[in-house]
């Protein structure tokens, strides 16, 4: 999956947090809304033109039974930060050193996360 420009991510963000499927209008006023007076609230040409886009990179879904359409999220933020993740590795010429690295700058909370997550991954 590419990485996401300002407005796909903030356009993303807007996805992930909502419970059910949304305009374009109504994303555009959830942006507004979102980045406040002053902020730059897209058109909602533009706001369709990105959803467009990430349709085609397969982070969102249109239902096209009823006018206006409406979008969804594809993956949730968290299955999308692990794609990103398996991405990074994926392009590393060395797994284990980038791997090293990344465990190197955990906390400590974080550190005992994917001790669990590893003895569970084991257990199985």
């Amino acid at each position: 999956m590419a990485n996401l420009g300002d407005l796909e991510r903030s356009v993303m963000e807007v996805l992930w947090s909502s419970d059910a499927a949304l305009s374009a209008n109504e994303l555009r006023d959830a942006l507004a809304v979102r980045d406040g007076e002053g902020g730059h609230v897209p058109a909602t040409t533009t706001v369709l033109t990105v959803l467009s886009r990430l349709e085609r990179k397969g982070f969102v879904s249109r239902t096209r039974e009823h006018r206006p359409h409406r979008y969804q999220a594809l993956l949730s933020r968290e299955e999308h930060t692990a794609e990103l993740m398996h991405e990074v590795l994926d392009r590393s010429s060395d797994r284990d050193a980038a791997l090293a690295r990344f465990v190197g700058t955990v906390s400590d909370g974080e550190a005992a996360t994917l001790r669990r997550l590893l003895d569970e991954l084991v257990k199985r």
